[in-house]
């Protein structure tokens, strides 16, 4: 049974009326940039989130890079953030010429440490990028009361949390600008690169407006040097009409997930922990265990995708290791060799749960015993 990590082509199927119609409708207007789809779904991503504004934008790290340089991070300036999270996190740091500082990652988990922030803030110390990690919320009751205290801007990385809620409140609409990737395999996502900005912050909302538009609020006139990042009006077509159905693609991934746990309880194997303050939404479940490349060989000897996110932590990576040489995070260091990621996408069904894990307790231990 051939069972791959997110069927993009099953959930196209499912939809393909509705999209194909919504496409169609865009390709007859001929309105494809800034058109009537675009700021349609900033409206609906507000409501969702409730926030007072949603800016669509070209990608997840355009959102990133457009929140921060909207909070003011300038060169010379510090943004602390986590070390275990795809490398768009920290680019857009590098991108506004701060310093990214990292901290480690939860002993249990996979989001930053809270209790290790306060020891990293200096007087260049202007923000903290916080991770919600494969959909599961960070801890932003601490979050917030660090920045509170220390004065610093919180932008909430929400690549993977679409959805996701802690406290009853949506990931994103907690800092000063939440940050939403809607790239394919994501919960809510496009068919290309895709991303948006979310705040209820008037001047973060403005700036990031001008910024994605060649920094231009009005036609000709250009108050600042801005960027090409424009969502463009088939992608927002797309995502109006999984948009109306992304409660159902979460609840089906918690669903899923919680097969998994059920299944793999009492194994070896360290299974993604659930926090009672917030509704995670799954974007990949992630295990730990000693024996991780054991069992991904077993995995892909069956026909089974299975990934490592991530391999190598940011400090570690090529780009910046001479500038973190010196600095040891081992919590992140050693979740970088245990991690895998097993297949989770709405579709799934019962069968293909099953058959993950019989073959991952079988190579755990062969006899079934």
């Amino acid at each position: 049974m051939k069972i791959p990590m997110v069927d993009l082509k099953r959930q196209y199927q499912d939809l393909r009326n509705e999209i194909n119609t919504e496409l169609q409708a865009v390709l007859d207007s001929a309105a494809f940039i800034l058109g009537p789809c675009v700021t349609a779904f900033a409206e609906e991503v507000a409501d969702y989130c409730k926030v007072k504004y949603a800016i669509p934008v070209a990608s997840g790290t355009d959102a990133l890079h457009l929140a921060l340089r909207a909070c003011e991070i300038r060169p010379g300036d510090e943004v602390i953030t986590t070390p275990f999270t795809f490398i768009g996190t920290c680019e857009a740091i590098s991108y506004t010429g701060a310093k990214p500082v990292f901290v480690d990652i939860e002993e249990d988990g996979f989001n930053i440490d809270v209790s290790q922030i306060e020891s990293a803030i200096t007087p260049r110390t202007r923000a903290i990028a916080a991770v919600h990690l494969f959909g599961q919320p960070a801890n932003l009751d601490a979050l917030m009361d660090i920045c509170n205290r220390h004065g610093l801007k919180l932008i909430e990385d929400c690549a993977q949390s679409f959805g996701a809620s802690y406290q009853d409140k949506m990931t994103g609409s907690w800092g000063d600008a939440g940050c939403f990737s809607f790239y394919p395999s994501k919960n809510l996502g496009a068919y290309g690169d895709a991303g948006m900005v979310i705040t209820n912050d008037d001047t973060i909302a403005g700036t990031v407006n001008t910024l994605r538009n060649h920094g231009s609020s009005k036609a000709y006139t250009h108050s600042m040097i801005g960027y090409n990042s424009r969502l463009d009006e088939m992608q927002a077509a797309i995502l109006r009409v999984k948009l109306r159905y992304i409660d159902d693609f979460n609840a089906a991934r918690r669903n899923h997930a919680q097969q998994y746990t059920t299944r793999l309880s009492g194994s070896n194997i360290t299974l993604p922990r659930l926090d009672l303050e917030g509704t995670p939404v799954f974007h990949q479940y992630t295990v730990r265990s000693d024996s991780r490349d054991r069992i991904r060989e077993a995995l892909q000897a069956a026909d089974i995708a299975s990934a490592v996110f991530y391999p190598i932590p940011l400090h570690q990576q090529p780009v910046y290791q001479n500038d973190y040489k010196d600095i040891s995070l081992p919590v992140s260091e050693n979740a970088a060799r245990q991690v895998l990621s097993l297949p989770m996408y709405p579709e799934l069904t019962q069968a293909q749960i099953d058959h993950v894990c019989d073959t991952i307790l079988a190579s755990i231990d062969p006899s079934g015993n």
